[in-house]
């Protein structure tokens, strides 16, 4: 649906295709889409939903680290700045991992039932050996996938200003995605049955992760690393831990936790030392660029007023 919008709407706005534009879609289909999801899917295989959900919190963490140490995002302890982002990023892991390790006290009064069967897996991962090894298989496709998607924020950084056609390059992206995955399912899985739709809810998860989830999911966040960059977006991520949290408790009436709360608490409090750092230090920025603009400005006259005289 995506490629037909781009396709009829925006071709007369969207930028040529290059070769070098190709290699970049080409590595971000990969790292955001194909690779990111066979991965979530394979560690999901072998832990639970809620600990598979829980463990995407990582990828802000690896997010800064890696555009730090690849200086796409500035980082100097001498200014508050600087401190804030980092103080803000060890908060929000700090809470990620009470939300992870910490269940406490229930603080609401719905009856408990029966241990769910991501309990039961929680237990069965620690109850034989071959079980443990399975669960560490599926942590570790964990933890590749939270870098294939740090890798894919920052990749976007750089498309976007030498692509900055937001809706082409998304269906682009997915185009070639497609084509990766089905290569890969083809390479994996030989029987033809893996690739039929049967009951409702297949075809209905398949049509809402497709069109909302990586569809307009991607495209909104393709466009806040436009706008403000891949360590800004990839904060965020952590925020689906409290939504997650807040439908249980809402509407499938699930108890609430002091671990959830407090553990909430901490990533609420460091996203927003996060993001008052990168306000600070775009605010630094764009006056210090503001006051060079000024000296040129300054030079420049200067340079004028010496061949009047002269």
């Amino acid at each position: 649906m995506l490629v037909n919008f781009v396709f009829f709407i925006c071709r007369s706005t969207r930028p040529k295709l290059t070769l070098e534009i190709l290699v970049y879609l080409f590595f971000s289909a990969a790292f955001g889409a194909a690779l990111s999801q066979y991965t979530f899917f394979y560690g999901l295989q072998y832990t639970t939903a809620t600990f598979a959900i829980t463990f995407t919190n990582v990828a802000p963490v690896l997010t800064f680290l890696i555009a730090v140490l690849l200086r796409v995002e500035s980082l100097s302890m001498k200014n508050k700045a600087g401190a804030a982002k980092i103080a803000g990023t060890l908060t929000s892991f700090a809470g990620v991992m009470l939300l992870t390790l910490y269940k406490g006290v229930s603080l609401t009064h719905h009856q408990a039932g029966e241990a769910s069967p991501e309990d039961h897996s929680l237990g069965a991962a620690a109850a034989s050996p071959s079980d443990r090894k399975s669960w560490t298989l599926g942590t570790l496709a964990l933890l590749a996938n939270c870098l294939c998607f740090s890798f894919w924020l920052l990749l976007q950084s750089r498309l976007t200003k030498k692509y900055p056609a937001l809706y082409s390059s998304t269906a682009y992206m997915f185009l070639i995605s497609s084509m990766q995955g089905g290569a890969l399912t083809a390479a994996i899985q030989r029987r033809a049955s893996v690739w039929l739709l049967t009951r409702p809810i297949e075809i209905v998860t398949v049509l809402y992760t497709g069109i909302m989830g990586s569809g307009v999911g991607y495209v909104l966040m393709t466009w806040c690393v436009e706008k403000r960059g891949p360590v800004f977006t990839s904060a965020f991520i952590p925020v689906i831990q409290i939504m997650v949290a807040m439908v249980d408790f809402f509407f499938l009436h699930e108890n609430l936790y002091l671990g959830s709360v407090l553990g909430s608490i901490l990533l609420i409090l460091g996203l927003y030392i996060l993001l008052w750092g990168k306000k600070r230090d775009a605010s630094s920025s764009a006056a210090a660029k503001e006051e060079e603009d000024g000296e040129k400005e300054d030079e420049e006259e200067e340079d004028k007023e010496k061949q009047v005289r002269s």
